[in-house]
């Protein structure tokens, strides 16, 4: 299977101190075991900038840009980056009409439209329900990945 890393996953799996750092790591570590295909969007570095660089009085994680830029550059080494083309924006707007998208959602719209000019079925996020109504994808919660060996 091919697999979207939401932006989420990545950002639980860099935070050492968040509750869900073991499950980010140990999904990731696992479907990459299995040989599975872990992908990234530039949509996905472009939310993890913004939250990497967000203080941490307004739920940031308080970093450099020289510390997010870092991180970035490992994050593409780790994940193939699949990048935006004029059809992501096609199948976005098909995406957004069909189930009636509004307001933030638009940006979950977004990927999975990314995930569907590139060929990915699945997507590895915390946030299950706001890719729930997507019948074209499966959303994985990595808590519940679980090593075969």
């Amino acid at each position: 299977m091919a697999y979207l890393i939401d932006t989420n996953v990545l950002l639980r799996s860099v935070d050492l101190s968040h509750l869900m750092n073991s499950d980010a790591v140990n999904a990731i570590r696992t479907l990459r075991n299995c040989g599975e295909q872990l992908h990234i969007v530039p949509q996905n570095l472009i939310e993890f900038w913004n939250v990497y660089t967000r203080p941490t009085e307004r739920n940031g994680l308080g970093r450099s840009v020289v510390e997010t830029q870092a991180e970035v550059n490992r994050l593409k080494k780790l994940f193939p980056l699949l990048l935006d083309t004029q059809l992501i924006y096609q199948e976005w707007e098909k995406l957004v009409i069909a189930y009636s998208i509004q307001d933030i959602n638009v940006h979950d719209a977004r990927l999975v439209a990314a995930m569907q000019v590139h060929g990915l079925t699945h997507i590895l996020t915390f946030n299950i329900s706001d890719f729930a109504r997507y019948s074209e994808i499966t959303a994985v919660n990595p808590s519940t990945v679980v090593s075969t060996s």
